[in-house]
């Protein structure tokens, strides 16, 4: 056991020290996130669910070190006022074959992304147009990138099942993760005939496909089931991008393919300035404020928030409420037995049904 204070504080610990404060202050749950770049998707998801009477302080999970990572987070003494938020990965997926999956799977008070990372989110399609706009300040669509990502997941579906039945079976050290995105990533794209790269992702999960088929005779039973399985919980052909791998998602998918539209759109809005100048003096200066104005395109995704819309958004959203109503019962619960008036509302703001 740690010999400082901060090495020991627990769930208890917490709701102890809230216990302290007046019946009308504002009572906080600690939520613990895996790295620095999570603390801010983290503040803006667990926002909604904030109150006069319940707030949320996102940090690392030690105050002692600079350790990080999805076990650190999870290994805390959690509870109500104590909770993790993490990656999926493929845990959530895994259902409990290994014990890091099982504690996700299990403990309510551990919140997952269920798309496989936070890269994924913000990936969402719905929202990538915006983020071209947001980039470079021109909302000409030159492609339906919802119908393009719509159309890569379908592609991919069949080796994604393959991904997870091959970690299901522990085969991974065959076919293996990064094995899976080397396969369906790509480096650019041509946006004039899009549909060049997405035959070419196909034919290489094709022919990968017709490997695993030869190195795996066992899966002529065993696939079928696992498919049908993951179509239970949720996933759809459609979207299977959203729970591969984040970070080939986001550097070999998508960012390949909104790198030349912007680049294209940046150099028509440039055009349009220089054309339109009444003199030298004013194209420079509506050049350097048109170019002060606009984001890279990977900044432009940071701020990316389509994906509220989505399914797995919303199992989130639905776990948090549990959550913070179980807090609200116990602090309802806390004011009764100390003598006070309960008035404290039960927390948590009302979420939308799922879509």
């Amino acid at each position: 056991m740690g010999r400082r204070l901060v090495s020991n504080v627990t769930s208890e610990y917490i709701a102890a020290a809230n216990r302290l404060k007046p019946n009308k202050a504002k009572k906080f749950i600690v939520a613990y996130v895996e790295s620095y770049d999570d603390i801010a998707f983290w503040r803006d998801v667990l926002d909604e669910f904030e109150t006069d009477t319940l707030g949320f302080r996102v940090m690392l999970p030690s105050r002692t070190s600079l350790c990080k990572g999805k076990k650190s987070a999870m290994m805390n003494n959690l509870g109500p006022y104590m909770i993790a938020c993490v990656d999926a990965d493929y845990d959530w997926l895994m259902q409990g074959r290994t014990p890091v999956s099982r504690e996700l799977c299990n403990n309510k008070y551990i919140l997952h992304t269920y798309v496989y990372a936070i890269e994924n989110y913000l990936c969402y399609a719905e929202g990538l147009h915006r983020a071209c706009t947001r980039a470079t300040l021109n909302d000409r669509e030159l492609i339906n990138l919802e119908a393009y990502m719509q159309e890569y997941s379908r592609i991919v579906w069949p080796l994604f099942v393959w991904s997870i039945w091959s970690y299901r079976m522990g085969r991974d050290n065959e076919f293996g993760i990064m094995q899976m995105v080397d396969t369906v990533t790509y480096h650019d794209v041509n946006i004039a005939n899009p549909e060049i790269t997405l035959e070419h992702v196909r034919r290489r999960v094709n022919k990968k496909i017709n490997w695993l088929h030869q190195h795996f005779p066992e899966g002529k039973k065993t696939y079928v089931p696992v498919r049908e399985e993951l179509l239970s919980r949720g996933l759809t052909p459609d979207t299977t991008y959203l729970f591969m791998q984040g970070h080939g998602l986001m550097d070999g998918v998508v960012l390949p393919l909104l790198q030349p539209i912007c680049h294209k759109l940046r150099r028509e809005r440039e055009r349009d300035i220089n054309d339109l100048a009444m003199h030298e003096t004013q194209r420079q200066n509506e050049l350097a404020g048109y170019r002060h104005s606009s984001l890279s395109i990977d900044e432009a995704l940071k701020k990316n928030v389509a994906h509220r819309n989505s399914i797995p958004y919303q199992w989130l959203r639905n776990d948090i409420e549990r959550l913070v109503s179980e807090v609200g019962r116990t602090v309802v619960s806390a004011s009764v037995d100390a003598g006070t008036e309960s008035s404290v509302p039960v927390v948590g703001k009302s979420a939308t049904s799922m879509a």
